[in-house]
């Protein structure tokens, strides 16, 4: 195995963190010894081992006069664990390859300390894979002072989410399903708009394969403050904490959704909106809908991923456009999103682009 192959490999070994790890970035790391694995791990839990940590324990004695393979540059912070580059001194290891750089102010440098040591380093192995893998991480180390924005749309060919009689229900396939799942786990909120709500009554639960490290915040962008009361959201808001941002007419008359245990905060726009959010703590968001959420935040640009879900098939005139009140731009000034990832999921297509 090559450093390349290593590389991707750890990049994989990451994903098992997502959802557990907190605020903490997916790392995954290889012990090579002449081009075999001997050792190999992942960070899987906040507050738990390291990478690092767990691959030179795999690896033993053999990880001396060996390469480290991680896909983050190794850290130097003591928090609740030690720095990762005294385990790796102390085992003799000799070359660390790893991807991206660390951008947490109180971890990054490990590259200077581990060279300082003698051990020979080399940065910046497929670094926009393991960028965009922690695409969140970076985003809150960069100080940007809002959360990280992921748009997240099941659409048809023709970019509906609802049929001509407002039904969404099923656009996409069960794997795409399950993939939604998997996806609300790393995220510290989901929000969607008050007509998703009253046309789809969502529970914004995560039910999938991962138990996320902390339930994600429900949110409801409801400018006329008209959640309805008999929604799941309202009912369940006592067992899961469920905030209500709407316009700021209407925080004033949203005492039936207090009383049910919803929290209201006024927020016009969605500028305003993800200043709330970032002031309760939530350092990312899932926007799961609908057209005209989508369509706004989309037009104020503060959508900074899509995940667009593509079915095989064709709703026509009077389905719900995925995009409702975008505006048009000039194909010559039209912004380009960067894509990061392309699969299918079963019979659809998932696409996963970055704002560039």
């Amino acid at each position: 195995m090559d450093f390349r192959e290593a590389m991707e490999r750890a990049i994989a070994l990451a994903w098992n963190g997502w959802g557990r790890v907190g605020r903490n970035p997916l790392v995954g790391a290889l012990v090579l010894r002449d081009g075999a694995v001997v050792g190999e791990g992942y960070h899987a839990e906040y507050g738990g081992p390291h990478a690092e940590v767990l691959a030179l324990v795999s690896a033993g004695e053999r990880a001396r006069g060996a390469d480290l393979v991680v896909s983050l540059e190794p850290c130097v912070h003591h928090g609740k664990t030690p720095p990762c580059t005294d385990a790796i001194v102390a085992s003799g290891i000799r070359r660390v390859v790893f991807g991206a750089r660390e951008e947490d102010p109180a971890a990054r440098g490990g590259a200077t300390v581990l060279a300082a040591a003698g051990v020979t380093v080399e940065g910046g192995l497929l670094e926009s894979a393991v960028r965009a893998q922690n695409a969140l991480f970076f985003h809150r180390c960069a100080g940007r002072g809002r959360p990280f924005v992921a748009l997240k749309l099941a659409v048809s060919l023709d970019a509906r989410i609802a049929d001509r009689d407002g039904r969404s229900r099923w656009v996409s396939g069960e794997a795409a399903r399950e993939f939604v799942q998997w996806l609300r786990a790393g995220f510290d909120a989901i929000a969607v708009g008050g007509g998703t709500v009253k046309a789809d009554d969502p529970s914004l639960t995560v039910r999938g394969s991962v138990a996320p490290n902390r339930p994600p915040l429900r949110v409801v962008l409801d400018r006329r403050g008209e959640l309805p009361p008999d929604s799941t959201l309202v009912r369940t808001a006592r067992e899961t904490p469920t905030l209500a941002l709407v316009g700021r007419d209407a925080a004033t008359g949203a005492g039936a959704l207090r009383a049910a245990g919803v929290e209201v905060a006024a927020a016009d726009g969605p500028r305003e909106a993800l200043a709330e959010l970032a002031r309760r703590g939530v350092d990312s968001v899932l926007v799961e809908g609908g057209g005209v959420v989508a369509g706004r935040m989309l037009g104020e640009d503060v959508v900074d991923r899509v995940y667009l879900v593509v079915a095989p098939l064709w709703l026509g005139e009077g389905g719900v456009s995925a995009f409702a009140g975008l505006p048009g731009a000039a194909i010559g000034e039209a912004v380009r999103w960067r894509t990061v990832d392309r699969r299918a999921l079963g019979d659809d297509t998932l696409l996963v682009m970055d704002r560039r």
